[in-house]
């Protein structure tokens, strides 16, 4: 076929019904869906894999990580750019972590922006960027002597409390400081006002866990600015102060970018409180860490909550199954994921965990309550080059095709422009597409659709998703995509769709 220009053979434009997020249907492909994996920087636990790794080598290790998960048909990284009082980044807020260059304060050589780097190989393959970082917890040890000189410990000696047992005590920013809830939000506005990412991500640390015989002593900051409460009732108090700020400081910056954080899996007990899991948890998020969840999502500080349920599905204390159905009656106002352990598997006293169906039938189980969304596995490593019987199932079922993150529930627009075809040129093996760049509508990407010859296309099918294609900065006025076109795909239908910076698709344009 000859080139065309402003002409193809047939174009049309279709409205889709209203599609609401928070009603997952209980199909064995879902179009739509959260997959995220964690990955891990502290303590190198999944990158880098050792800390005085080259930058090449670095930046090898982490495209292999995108590549194992983009193959499993994944599509978010949640990861750790901040785990302590440091960061992988460029920054005057803190310094270089040592996890990057085996040197608290030493900037990588050859010199390079990691966090800038991992977003643009992120999003090249389609992945939400989702920057986690670890708000109070301040250092990972006690020795202060291997502590930078910009570290906080040493420019602010005041905001800090040791905590833990002993040989693993730990810095603690005092979370009742108002300079410290300041200075952290600080923190995550210059990460969402110099980066291009999805979300910013906090997990489970906010008061540290309670450990035996330990005492948390921020009784100066208590008895300062207590304001007559209760200790737990301050504590919680603190931190609400913390997600609510840093909530409205990520929009007005950026409106697009998500809040998620991923507590402890247990709200709390119901031998505690009546609206409590049926759960008997040793430590809980509202009387330990001093969380409150169910907060967050009253006030809709957040767009989106991970509970950690590393559990079995059938765990005595703890069930994923019971833990699941909890979070799911529970939730308002925000889109729920569930977190899961990978790192369990043949390695916990737990024997369930030795199945290999356990992760399997835990995503299957999750599909199952239609205001769950999808799930996120910590962390990275465990399904690189390992449980390959377990990916396997996964990849041949439960991730057999690529799925979408829906829009969360906060950030649900309609994407006023649709592709908008130029030019059209087909041969023998390719196909290729020039679209106008859009005017109205902040765009992340393209999806591409292709129907078999013999088949209606039908953008709701993930079957039928080719591609994901990444929109660069706009330096020209027209978008061209080139689709290669075996020979069984000679006379195929197509689609193409916008996905906006909030996650809405378009209205898509069809071509046969």
């Amino acid at each position: 076929m000859n080139k065309h220009t402003f002409f193809i053979i047939l174009i049309s434009i279709i409205l889709l019904p209203f599609w609401d997020g928070n009603a997952q249907e209980k199909i064995t492909h879902p179009k739509n869906e959260f997959r995220g994996v964690w990955i891990a920087t502290v303590a190198n636990i999944d990158w880098p894999k050792i800390n005085t790794d080259s930058v090449t080598k670095q930046k090898a290790d982490f495209i292999e990580i995108l590549e194992t998960y983009k193959k499993m048909n994944y599509n978010a990284v949640i990861v750790q750019i901040r785990s302590s009082g440091e960061a992988f980044y460029p920054t005057e807020l803190a310094p270089w972590s040592r996890y990057l260059t085996g040197k608290e304060g030493k900037a990588p050589t050859p010199f390079y922006d990691p966090l800038e780097w991992m977003i643009t190989e992120a999003h090249a393959r389609g992945f939400e960027f989702h920057a986690w970082l670890n708000p109070y917890r301040a250092t990972m040890d006690i020795k202060t002597e291997n502590l930078s000189p910009k570290h906080d410990f040493n420019r602010h000696r005041n905001w800090m409390i040791k905590y833990g047992q002993s040989g693993k005590e730990k810095f603690y920013y005092d979370p009742g400081l108002p300079e410290v809830q300041s200075h952290l939000t600080k923190v995550v506005e210059e990460v969402v006002q110099n980066y291009d990412i999805d979300a910013i991500h906090f997990d489970d640390y906010f008061y540290p866990y309670r450990e035996v015989g330990q005492t948390f002593n921020d009784k100066s900051s208590f008895a300062k600015y207590g304001n007559g409460l209760k200790l737990e009732e301050w504590r919680r108090a603190n931190v609400d102060t913390l997600v609510k700020r840093v909530s409205h400081t990520i929009k007005d910056c950026k409106p697009w970018v998500q809040f998620g954080i991923s507590p402890f899996g247990v709200w709390r007990n119901k031998s505690v409180d009546p609206k409590g899991s049926d759960t008997e948890s040793g430590q809980t998020n509202y009387d330990d860490l001093y969380a409150d969840p169910m907060t967050w999502m009253e006030y809709k500080w957040i767009d989106y909550l991970v509970p950690q349920l590393y559990w079995s599905m059938e765990h005595p204390k703890a069930s994923y199954s019971k833990l699941l159905k909890w979070w799911a009656e529970n939730s308002k106002n925000t889109a729920i994921y569930i977190g899961n352990g990978t790192y369990k598997i043949n390695n916990d006293s737990d024997k369930r965990w030795n199945n290999p169906m356990e992760i399997p039938n835990q995503i299957d189980i999750t599909r199952t309550y239609k205001n769950v969304q999808g799930n996120a596995f910590f962390s990275a490593k465990w399904f690189l080059n390992k449980h390959q019987n377990v990916t396997k199932i996964i990849m041949e079922n439960q991730y057999k095709y690529p799925a979408l993150p829906y829009a969360v529930p906060n950030l649900k627009q309609i994407v006023i422009d649709s592709p908008a075809i130029s030019t059209f040129e087909n041969t023998t093996t390719k196909s290729i597409f020039s679209f106008k760049y859009p005017l109205n509508s902040k765009v992340r990407y393209i999806m591409v659709y292709r129907a078999k010859r013999t088949s209606k296309i039908d953008i709701n099918d993930p079957s039928q998703i080719i591609d994901k294609i990444t929109l660069t900065q706009k330096c020209e006025d027209l978008i061209t995509v080139t689709i290669l076109t075996p020979k069984e795909n000679e006379h195929s239908s197509y689609a193409f769709t916008y996905v906006d910076f909030y996650g809405n698709e378009s209205t898509p344009t069809l071509v046969n």
